[in-house]
């Protein structure tokens, strides 16, 4: 059966973007932007908001699981926006929070339990050509954010949710004396097989001494932030590890793509382990209250556009790009956190840093775990300061 998407996308542009894949549809058909950009708005002012109570008493709650208030500002409200499902059988909710724009899930998955997302055959799709597809996009990021990661001399790495190691071998290349550590037992032990001189690690950075003292002058998040329950807790963890002048590389499906504007529940970048969402409004947010001086970000083109081993003639291209420029609204965000004022001068260079401005945050343990807790102060406003 044709949906009424294809039958309308169809009657206006005809065939002619019918070679393209979908995903790179919603950025160069002439008014599409223009059009998700509408759609989104009217979703948000049709879409009521419901205070906690409200929305808990309308959803089932699985075992592992527990409501969340928003996990950046505390705010108990929730604007429920997307109902995602898998084709074997997972589905979950997705809220908006009507004071910091913030997306999650909620009910969420609860902290002690997140093991049990990665316990055995996570790995296994990590390998073969996906894997290959992987690791050419972890070098286009490093690119994107040279020299930052060009050399590693010297230098300590930490890859953070390490996988099977395809990030950690081409740190080996660089030169950095780096180890991972990885919630999923089988994703280390064929990391550690695959390793020379780096090393992966089960558990979490506190239950490893070697990671526990910190230091690293690198620490990396690849396609984990989305997974991170406690966000807050885990971002202040981060910036105690980092060494003065040590930075923090991000890449995460992003909240403010037009390809979630355009297909909304049926988004790539809502996967059955994903958690929670974020954007370049939201990401400040994160980093401000977890102590970081600035914030830097790369746009995300697709993958194929960058390795330039797309089936796009030129002028398709450019309209891609310009498309994701002018929104913010690549599928994936690229962001580089700076640990403090050292790092924006050794790395900073050529990169548009978003200065974070802590005044009058409240610190990290005011916001509330549990949907029992009161609302806590509220971040409404971006304070972010532009620096060149």
């Amino acid at each position: 059966m044709i949906s009424a998407r294809r039958v309308l996308g169809r009657l206006a542009y005809g065939s002619r973007y019918d070679r393209l894949p979908v995903g790179q549809r919603v950025y160069v058909r002439p008014g599409e932007r223009f059009a998700r950009q509408v759609q989104w708005r009217w979703r948000l002012r049709r879409t009521p908001v419901l205070s906690l109570e409200e929305y808990a008493a309308t959803r089932e709650l699985g075992e592992i699981e527990e409501f969340l208030s928003c996990m950046l500002c505390g705010e108990p409200r929730q604007q429920p926006l997307f109902e995602p499902r898998g084709d074997k059988g997972w589905h979950y909710h997705v809220v908006r929070c009507p004071s910091c724009g913030f997306l999650y899930r909620n009910p969420n998955v609860r902290p002690e339990r997140l093991g049990d997302l990665y316990s055995s055959g996570y790995s296994g799709f990590l390998t073969g050509a996906y894997a290959a597809n992987r690791q050419r996009r972890y070098q286009l990021t490093m690119e994107a954010f040279s020299p930052v990661l060009d050399q590693g001399e010297g230098r300590r790495l930490l890859d953070f949710g390490s996988g099977v190691g395809l990030f950690l071998e081409l740190a080996e290349q660089r030169g950095f004396d780096a180890c991972g550590v990885d919630l999923s037992p089988d994703s280390v032990e064929r990391a550690n097989a695959r390793l020379t001189r780096a090393r992966a690690y089960h558990g979490a950075p506190e239950d490893v001494p070697e990671i526990a003292a910190g230091g690293f002058d690198v620490i990396t998040l690849w396609s984990v932030l989305a997974h991170l329950p406690r966000p807050l807790d885990d971002f202040q963890k981060f910036r105690d590890l980092l060494a003065p002048g040590g930075v923090l590389l991000i890449l995460t499906v992003n909240a403010r793509s037009l390809q979630l504007k355009a297909y909304g529940s049926a988004w790539s970048g809502f996967t059955k382990n994903h958690l929670m969402f974020y954007s370049s409004e939201t990401l400040p947010t994160l980093l401000r209250r977890t102590g970081f001086a600035g914030v830097a970000y790369a746009p995300h083109y697709g993958d194929t556009i960058e390795a330039g081993t797309a089936r796009m003639a030129g002028p398709l291209q450019w309209r891609l790009r310009r498309a994701v420029d002018a929104t913010d609204g690549g599928n994936m965000m690229r962001a580089l956190a700076f640990a403090d004022e050292e790092a924006i001068t050794r790395w900073g260079d050529g990169l548009k840093v978003h200065r974070l401005r802590r005044a009058g945050l409240p610190p990290v343990s005011s916001v509330p775990p549990a949907p029992s807790a009161p609302a806590g102060p509220r971040d409404l406003t971006d304070s972010s300061e532009m620096a060149t």
